[in-house]
């Protein structure tokens, strides 16, 4: 009893460590950039107490056993352009068992319900259960990961959606007039917001303190600043954010055709510029366009061809030929300035 009891003290007083304003962590794959803070909400750290002190033994020891299963979650999620800490999903959801099913028929590691799996690719039929194959389930996990990030922009809200569905928290969002995860909460299913919860205590666990994933948005702002957005995409590394230069344009330029035109495939290129044609296509149609040196020296030799296909190619969807001249010259002007 002393035992727990002395144990439980440690847990009290390495969390409320993690909470101080001073304490600093290094931001993991860019040690080499800048060392930031990443604290632990308030909010959180009764229920991250609670359930480390009750089950620190037993994660590590999934830790341990399935040191293989994550370090090929890690080279996925790399490939995908994802946080690797959100491995620690599975742990949550399936204890890495790929056998593991719910009381509501959730299937394998990642636990997907028969609908979600067939949307991201996967085989579910009377024969074949490609939701219990990890590296096949590994990658559908990240692609519907990432569709949650472009749905949400917060990783607390994708891990709250993973589990109860993207439903619920628009539900919650509507209810509380926010998009903080912490004031929204109390609207979610309560097994959603522990599950969020259940992820950030795993998380702390095992790498003893907490990353971008542990953040809502405007925590991850006020906290690393400038670094966040790369920290919320994990698509480049270090060593390219240093290389790549960037210039902001505007006007009706295409994903596709600048990839075209600038040698990348449309993958690389949406690595660097993510959302490029979602937010062209906004009212606020400027974006701060990123590419490796080599390959922006190419757009810049061939801005104005590029723009002008950029324009022909929607004109062309559109199925609209009304003064293309006029919406070319117009376009031509904007990019320009």
């Amino acid at each position: 009893m002393k035992r727990i009891f002395l144990a439980y003290c440690t847990v009290l007083l390495f969390l409320a460590g993690t909470a101080s304003a001073t304490d600093t962590t290094a931001v993991k794959g860019n040690e080499e950039t800048a060392t930031n803070v990443v604290r632990l909400n308030p909010r959180a750290k009764s229920f991250v107490t609670d359930y480390t002190s009750k089950n620190r033994k037993g994660v590590l020891s999934i830790k341990e056993k399935g040191t293989a299963y994550l370090n090929m979650i890690d080279e996925v999620f790399t490939q995908h352009g994802l946080p690797t800490e959100l491995k620690y999903l599975a742990i949550i959801e399936s204890r890495l068992n790929s056998k593991a099913v719910s009381r509501v028929g959730a299937v394998g590691p990642w636990q997907f319900m028969t609908g979600t799996a067939r949307d991201y690719g996967l085989v579910v039929n009377s024969r074949k259960d490609e939701r219990r194959d990890f590296v096949k389930s590994t990658h559908a996990a990240a692609r519907y990961l990432k569709y949650l990030y472009n749905e949400f922009g917060d990783w607390l809200l994708v891990l709250a959606a993973y589990n109860g569905g993207p439903g619920y928290v628009y539900n919650a969002i509507k209810k509380s007039k926010s998009r903080n995860f912490w004031v929204l909460q109390n609207y979610l299913p309560l097994e959603s917001r522990n599950h969020v919860k259940r992820y950030i205590s795993t998380h702390y666990i095992i790498e003893g303190q907490g990353s971008i994933t542990t953040l809502t948005k405007a925590e991850a702002a006020e906290q690393i600043g400038s670094l966040a957005g790369y920290l919320l995409n994990r698509a480049l590394t270090a060593e390219e954010l240093n290389d790549a230069r960037t210039t902001t344009i505007s006007g009706k330029y295409r994903a596709m055709v600048i990839a075209k035109y600038v040698n990348m495939d449309s993958q690389e290129f949406n690595r660097y510029n993510p959302k490029f044609d979602k937010i062209m296509d906004s009212q606020e149609n400027s974006y701060e366009l990123k590419l490796p040196e080599e390959n922006m020296e190419k757009f810049i030799a061939n801005k104005y061809s590029i723009l002008n296909e950029s324009v022909q190619l929607l004109l062309n969807d559109s199925n609209d030929s009304s003064a293309p001249d006029e919406e070319f010259r117009k376009q031509q002007t904007t990019a320009i300035k």
